[in-house]
């Protein structure tokens, strides 16, 4: 799916905690600019509701 998309696979996972819940605050640690850039921009990634739930069900296997 983060191929799909063009985005990291870590992006991809940000995406979904962010869709996950409307108050969940994901502080991923880094120790570049280039990853905190990366990671704000995974707020701006769409997950679909198929996605979203394709998404939780690998989490939960």
């Amino acid at each position: 799916m983060a191929k799909e998309k063009a985005v990291q696979p870590a992006q991809l996972a940000l995406a979904w905690l962010l869709k996950r819940s409307p108050v969940m605050l994901p502080i991923p640690g880094t120790s570049s600019v280039g990853h905190v850039e990366d990671n704000i921009a995974a707020a701006s990634i769409e997950l679909s509701e198929d996605e979203f739930e394709a998404l939780a069900g690998a989490v939960t296997k």
